[in-house]
This record gives C-alpha cells, structure tokens and sequence, in this order.
C-alpha cells in the first residue's frame, strides 16, 4: 500500500508541483489550499504523515499542529516556511512540528525529510532501536535497562510507548525530539559529530550550513533544564554534542 500524504498549501503553482512530484514518488496524495480543509481531511481519513504550509489564510499551518496536537494526535507533520528566523522555526516546533523545510526548497530535499519522519513511524521491536545501526551496536549498552527502556543522566525513556521523563518530570516530546534524545542518551558521555547525527536521524546530511540540527538541540535543552540542575546535552565546538551529567 502507498505510504499517504495530506498537502495543505494555499499557493496553487507549489500545491500542483509537489503534488505532482510526491505522486511520481509513490506516495498517495491529498492536496487542499488551507488549514480548514486539511483539518476537516486529517479527522475524516487520518494520513501516514502531513506536509503544511504555515502561512496559509484563515487556519494556518502552526493552528492545524496545534489542534491535532492538542487531540493527542502524533501523525508526523513536515512544515513548509518561508521564515527563515530562528525564533520562526522554533515556533512551528513549539506547534507541534516534527521537522521543516524553508523555502524556496529542492524537492529531493522534502523527499529526503518525508522518508525520514516515516521511517521513524515503525514500532520499536524487541531488540531494536527503531531503526539506527542495525541493532546491537550501539557505543554505550550500560544504558540499555531492557528491551523497552534505556536511562543515562538522570534521563529514562520507554521506547514503546515513546515517553521520556527527566527524574519525576515527564517530557512532552515531538517525535523528532525523541529520537534526537534517544540517540544521545544511548551513546551518554560520547561525542557525536554532526553528521552522525544527521545521518541517524534524519537519514541525509544536511551540510555545514544547515542550522537544522542546532535548532533542534536548542528546543530539546529548554525542555530538558531545569533551575539549578546540571545542563544535559553540551556542545563540543567544531564537532557536535555529548550527553553527560556534569
């Protein structure tokens, strides 16, 4: 069975575009102009995964994440901006977004992103990480606390029921997020280059250039600390980040 898709976006040349594009690529597609329609077709035939413009007229592409969200609703959801701030793109994460893409865009880079979120809609099974290294293999197995859970810093994850909790306080995660703090915390106390980590979570390396992986380690960090509690995930200049309790 093709893998859905629900495209909301109101400028009608990249509606028909992407549309056209995503259908020679094998995904099933439906394609609506604004966030009123692609919440009317998200609660009628839920998708695999939602591509949303944000700035659309009436409901935009941030309201739509917010309701489903808000219905407890975890379809991956790949945003479509044209802000290129900072603080713009943490607003679409802060939504509810699972990942993003700026325009003006190339097309295998949307390709690559979309396999990447639907890759991780897979059940984690006995023994596996949900698809990282083939299993197994991973640096630090000292955090690996069965085939549901690991722990490192103070930090616990169910993979099965993809909850995460710092001490006694339970982290609201997107699924980007989650992976992104899976891998660090079974790889605790080592440095993982920015390609690494690109590779394993969104499967394509984005370049130097790309601020993707920053933004994300910023959000996680405001969701992770605490008031007078050591920082958790540190950055090693030039090279990436480490999990570790100082």
């Amino acid at each position: 069975m093709p893998q859905t898709v629900l495209l909301a976006e109101d400028d009608r040349a990249i509606r028909h575009a992407l549309e056209r594009a995503l259908t020679l690529e094998g995904y099933e597609v439906t394609a609506v102009a604004d966030g009123v329609e692609a919440l009317a077709h998200a609660h009628r035939t839920p998708p695999d995964i939602l591509l949303l413009d944000v700035m659309m007229p009436g409901i935009d592409g941030l309201q739509v994440c917010r309701v489903l969200r808000a219905e407890g609703d975890r379809t991956p959801i790949l945003m479509l901006t044209a802000l290129v701030e900072t603080a713009d793109r943490i607003a679409g994460l802060d939504a509810g977004a699972d990942d993003y893409v700026v325009k003006p865009f190339d097309v295998e880079e949307v390709f690559a992103r979309l396999r990447a979120l639907l890759r991780r809609t897979t059940p984690v099974t006995a023994g596996g990480n949900g698809g990282g290294n083939g299993g197994g293999t991973d640096p630090v197995r000292d955090t690996q606390v069965n085939d549901r859970q690991v722990e490192a810093a103070g930090l616990r994850m169910d993979l099965q029921a993809r909850r995460a909790w710092r001490g006694k306080r339970e982290l609201e995660l997107t699924r980007t997020e989650f992976e992104l703090l899976e891998l660090l915390v079974r790889n605790a106390g080592i440095v993982l280059d920015h390609s690494t980590i690109y590779d394993r979570i969104w499967g394509y390396d984005f370049g130097p250039g790309s601020k993707n992986l920053a933004v994300y380690v910023g959000y996680l960090r405001r969701k992770l600390d605490e008031p007078g509690a050591p920082q958790l995930i540190h950055t090693v200049r030039g090279v990436g980040y480490v999990l570790r309790e100082d």
